[in-house]
């Protein structure tokens, strides 16, 4: 009976990693950037949807948006005392951007003279072109 030596010898070994290396090679550069855009939608998923309903169910509670005086969007978590008819809390937390900031909230807005502005400062955390936003869409 011939004992067979089992097993992958040093050149094919190196060819599985050459061959791994290359496909990773190959896909990260589309997979790159992909992490903002999605921090990107997230936080334009907060201002058009999420937060925009809590707000909105504020608003149908007590007549109105809930004021800087009111203490802005922790009127949402926290019942303020010039709220009338508060049914909340409407958030489940304090809501913070996918940058771990908070949201820019203004009421009555400077853009949304009628309702509110809503705003994130995107990656680098100052007003800039990379803000998003519920204004100028």
């Amino acid at each position: 009976m011939v004992k067979r030596n089992e097993g992958f010898t040093l050149i094919e070994l190196m060819l599985v990693v050459i061959i791994i290396g290359t496909l990773v090679a190959m896909v990260m550069p589309r997979l790159a950037g992909r992490s903002e855009q999605a921090k990107r939608s997230a936080a334009q998923a907060d201002i058009s949807a999420n937060i925009s309903t809590a707000l909105k169910l504020y608003e149908l509670d007590n007549g109105r948006y809930p004021t800087m005086e009111d203490g802005g969007l922790n009127a949402l978590l926290t019942k303020p005392s010039s709220a009338g008819n508060w049914n909340g809390p409407y958030v489940e937390k304090k809501p913070t951007d996918p940058w771990g900031r908070e949201y820019v909230y203004k009421s009555p807005g400077t853009h949304r003279t009628y309702d509110y502005d809503l705003s994130s400062l995107g990656p680098d955390g100052q007003q800039s072109d990379d803000d998003v936003k519920n204004w100028d869409k």
